[in-house]
């Protein structure tokens, strides 16, 4: 029987639910609640397993603090004997405007810490990942409050639909792969506006 991890990157504890670094947390969150799945805590992290047409996916929330992800993810494929394509990394991307999806085969660390470390533990960046888009809405300096700091009523309401719909890449990803999952789901940034030549001329300040 074929095996998957999914594993949802954030920070353990009360004091960090609901912030935007967690938004892989609540995305496993939402796919083990629509299976009735029952999360147990175990080494490394919470867990549970789902059923999904024959196929084993194991769900992973690690313990581990973000920057010490590849700890948690190291041990569970090891335990569970998941192969790294069977491995998705879900995890927040402060360069994607709010809610867009990608999924990716491979990538470097952008920056992420919890990437970064799971590269550094599995010394590869060979992995499947789906980055979550929060914004960037923070001045400069100010990342770290940004991605630690709560959701806005207003981002919790347009990221509802995008919740869901990341719970259906992964099941996609499980059943259908990542070359499917890609072509059918990955959304495009959208280009700036376009202005007219006038347009610009009036926007133009003191050079």
């Amino acid at each position: 029987m074929e095996k998957y991890l999914l594993v949802g990157l954030g920070n353990p504890g009360a004091k960090y639910a609901g912030t935007r670094h967690n938004i892989g947390f609540d995305i496993l969150d939402v796919l083990a609640e629509k299976k009735s799945a029952v999360w147990q805590t175990e080494r490394y992290g919470d867990i549970t397993t789902i059923k999904l047409k024959g196929r084993t996916v194991i769900l992973l929330k690690p313990s581990t603090f973000m920057n010490l992800s590849g700890k948690a993810v190291r041990y569970w494929q090891e335990k569970e004997n998941i192969s790294i394509e069977n491995t998705l990394v879900i995890v927040d991307d402060v360069a994607l405007p709010l809610g867009l999806l990608r999924m990716k085969k491979k990538g470097s660390d952008a920056g992420h810490n919890g990437i970064s470390h799971i590269i550094e533990i599995l010394q590869t960046n060979q992995f499947p990942r789906l980055r979550v888009g929060i914004g960037n809405d923070f001045a400069k300096g100010y990342q770290v409050q940004y991605v630690l700091g709560r959701w806005e009523k207003a981002e919790i309401e347009a990221l509802r639909p995008k919740v869901d719909k990341a719970v259906q890449m992964c099941i996609s990803f499980v059943m259908m792969g990542i070359e499917r999952t890609m072509n059918e789901f990955n959304e495009k940034q959208a280009p700036p506006p376009k202005t007219n030549d006038k347009e610009q001329e009036n926007k133009k300040g003191p050079e």
